[in-house]
């Protein structure tokens, strides 16, 4: 059984750093969980934490239902593999998988059966007795897997395993590490800033902050209800556009102004009629932002000024700066923090262009004036002093 839980965790260096702010959370047996988030947002941190190899200020961490606060890393059956492959330049490929088992005074016997094991699920077979300078990136780190493999943990910690190889071996090593995960079933937790890696590989999928932890739930959750302006921003390339919208009544129930534009509000509705009359942040997912020729009467549209088309096959961003100057568009970065140098050039220079993501094939001309259809049932309504999702 791997089960690992966090209570009230809490991490504070001497200097007074809070690098991880009261922490609970539940890992299931057998889950992949992925921990994400922006550098120094505290997650290798607690990877550590979890591994025994920085001490927890405050909290309980169980593991199989044990409290393992004061067990030392070696005795944790955890495995951890790092960013940096940590491999034995000097021994073969058999030597380095096998020499966490020879420390631990395993018979020969033993050891050969479980590096063979490790190197034939990792296709390592034919790599046994090759330097490590004689390996790929990607066959380095299945090495450092296999290392982790033979020792039969109860759960794999990942710390950033993939992020010193170049995009295309990422992909396939992504592919193979959600495979070897679901053929050996161990509760595994990854660490990861890339959130392409968090969606795809992850069960369920940890956001964090500033030492604290935001959203923990299914990749398809964080994506389609953010629990906030943080995750909302972070998830999703490109990232969603938000905009100022009045919360106003209506015969057809609670809708949203934005300048000229009114838009009849989906069943995100729910619980926000107490908010009539307050300005909030609307945010829309750019696949969730249509277009039309100017001028065909479409309702919930904002006109706006084609300024650039970005071709990714079989898709097209197409970025629009809005004609109403009374709309008012905000980004992410400019929400959830930043020097105030930093939010008056967003404010001057980016914030009045909304992201859509269109199919390649059908792409308005640039410079072109066209009409921006929001669609209702998609939108995200936030409150701008909480930051928090409304109506969820």
């Amino acid at each position: 059984m791997g089960a690992i839980g966090l209570s009230g965790i809490r991490k504070v260096f001497p200097d007074g750093t809070v690098a991880v702010n009261d922490v609970d959370l539940e890992i299931d047996d057998g889950e992949f969980v992925v921990f994400v988030g922006p550098s120094g947002c505290g997650k290798t941190t607690l990877l550590r934490l979890i591994s025994g190899l920085e001490t927890i200020t405050a909290g309980q961490l169980r593991f199989d239902g044990q409290v393992i606060n004061e067990v030392s890393p070696r005795e944790r059956n955890m495995a951890m593999v790092f960013q940096n492959y940590a491999l034995y330049p000097h021994m073969t490929v058999r030597q380095n998988i096998a020499f966490a088992l020879r420390v631990r005074k395993f018979r020969q016997s033993e050891i050969d059966e479980r590096v063979n094991e490790a190197a034939r699920i990792l296709d390592l077979a034919e790599l046994l007795e090759r330097k490590p300078k004689q390996l790929s990136g990607g066959q380095r780190q299945r090495v450092a897997m296999g290392r982790a493999i033979v020792r039969h943990p109860g759960a794999f910690l990942l710390d950033e395993p993939l992020s010193n190889l170049d995009a295309k071996l990422r992909v396939q090593l992504r592919t193979e590490l959600r495979r070897l995960h679901e053929r050996l079933g161990v509760t595994t937790i990854h660490v990861t800033h890339d959130q392409v890696e968090a969606m795809t590989l992850g069960d369920r999928v940890a956001i964090f902050s500033e030492g604290s932890l935001l959203q923990y739930d299914t990749p398809q959750v964080l994506y389609r209800q953010p629990a906030n302006i943080f995750v909302a921003g972070f998830i999703g390339s490109p990232a969603m556009n938000f905009l100022e919208a009045a919360l106003v009544g209506g015969g057809d129930g609670p809708a949203v102004s934005m300048g000229d534009t009114r838009l009849a509000l989906g069943p995100q509705a729910t619980g926000v009629a107490a908010r009539l009359g307050d300005t909030l942040l609307l945010g829309i997912r750019p696949e969730h932002l249509g277009w039309r020729r100017s001028g065909d009467g479409a309702q919930g549209a904002l006109q706006a000024r084609v300024e650039l088309i970005e071709y990714i096959e079989p898709e097209a961003y197409v970025s629009a700066s809005l004609i109403d100057p009374s709309v008012v568009v905000r980004t992410a970065d400019e929400l959830v923090g930043g020097s105030q140098e930093d939010t008056t050039a967003l404010a001057h220079d980016d914030a009045r262009y909304l992201t859509l993501r269109v199919s390649a094939d059908e792409v308005p001309e640039r410079g072109e004036v066209v009409d921006l259809v929001v669609e209702p049932d998609r939108v995200r309504l936030f409150d701008p002093a909480t930051g928090n999702i409304l109506g969820r």
